[in-house]
């Protein structure tokens, strides 16, 4: 250790810019009327996805996980009738380091009662435009299935994985290393990252819409199309910046996709997740109609500020590793 090393990753004016602008987004909520609300970040239950992978410990012998997300307990507010609520939450993830990644983040994540996802995705251009204020700032939508049509005309619903595969070495696509090339979704994914997002406008924000429903465990599906389920992403280039779904509100169903995600979990050797069952109570009570969305803060001060990389919008970055 040097005589330096004390010191914050971030300088005080990202620091004060951060300040900024956890001021600016609570006073876009507070106008709204949406309700500020704190959650625990421990919990004897994690998240199933096998995209995700939580923090755990142990105490008085038994499991927790730090969250990946708010998302459980605030669906338990929602089912106990609070209303519009957000939330500015650290957030933990196993094996997330790099330029646009770190295992503890800040998220903004909020739920709006009676809307649809393409409201929210409205919202959430509104509250870009709000924090950006007086710089331009252009806006596309596209949905899932078109970007695959388009950028690699390919039909991700029907395609399986050997379609997929033949599609990745049309495309000079590299194959990474252990991929199961068997699975349709990994072969989705590493699409979505190496081909269709950096098709992105590189200096404006893109929606990607109704993602497939083996794509979206938490979106309710499409009622007119249910091999589509109604999430949404916003990019800015090809960063992700935010998640959303139109959100399930059937109990059954919700227990049905935690419990396929732990058996692809164990096919992929990876340990199951404990689902939180009352989370499921609380859908079997009643969830309003809602929609909810997950925005990386972090990420939007890198832009904001011109940072290359996460660490320099964090005070303290690189303690652990």
């Amino acid at each position: 250790m040097n005589s330096h090393d004390w010191q914050p990753t971030a300088d005080l004016v990202v620091i004060r810019e951060r300040a900024r602008l956890l001021q600016r987004i609570r006073a876009f909520f507070a106008e709204r009327n949406v309700l500020e609300v704190e959650t625990p970040q421990l919990s004897p239950a994690a998240m199933t996805d096998p995209q995700l992978e939580s923090f755990s410990c142990r105490f008085r012998q038994a499991d927790y996980y730090l969250h990946t997300s708010p998302e459980f307990y605030m669906k338990r507010l929602l089912a106990a009738g609070s209303g519009d609520i957000y939330q500015l939450a650290r957030v933990f993830r196993q094996d997330e380091l790099g330029p646009d990644h770190r295992p503890e983040f800040t998220l903004l994540e909020w739920y709006r009662i009676g809307m649809d996802h393409h409201q929210l995705m409205q919202e959430l251009e509104q509250l870009i435009r709000f924090l950006w204020a007086d710089r331009p700032v252009s806006f596309e939508s596209i949905s899932y299935r078109q970007a695959f049509l388009q950028q690699l005309q390919l039909d991700p619903l029907t395609a399986d994985a050997g379609d997929l595969q033949q599609c990745a070495r049309r495309h000079h696509v590299e194959i990474p290393q252990g991929m199961d090339t068997t699975d349709k979704d990994m072969w989705l994914d590493w699409l979505m990252v190496d081909k269709i997002a950096p098709a992105f406008n590189p200096g404006g924000f893109t929606f990607l819409y109704d993602y497939p429903a083996s794509q979206a465990a938490l979106a309710r599906l499409s009622v007119e199309d249910p091999r589509l389920a109604h999430r949404f992403e916003l990019f800015y280039g090809e960063l992700e910046l935010a998640n959303g779904f139109y959100e399930l509100s059937d109990a059954m169903e919700q227990q049905q996709r935690f419990e396929k995600e732990n058996a692809l979990r164990r096919q992929r050797g990876q340990k199951t997740m404990p689902m939180d069952k009352h989370l499921l109570a609380a859908l079997q009570s009643g969830l309003p109609d809602c929609s909810g969305v997950a925005l990386g803060i972090d990420r939007l001060l890198m832009l904001i500020t011109g940072a290359k990389d996460i660490g320099a919008v964090i005070s303290f970055a690189d303690e652990m590793f």
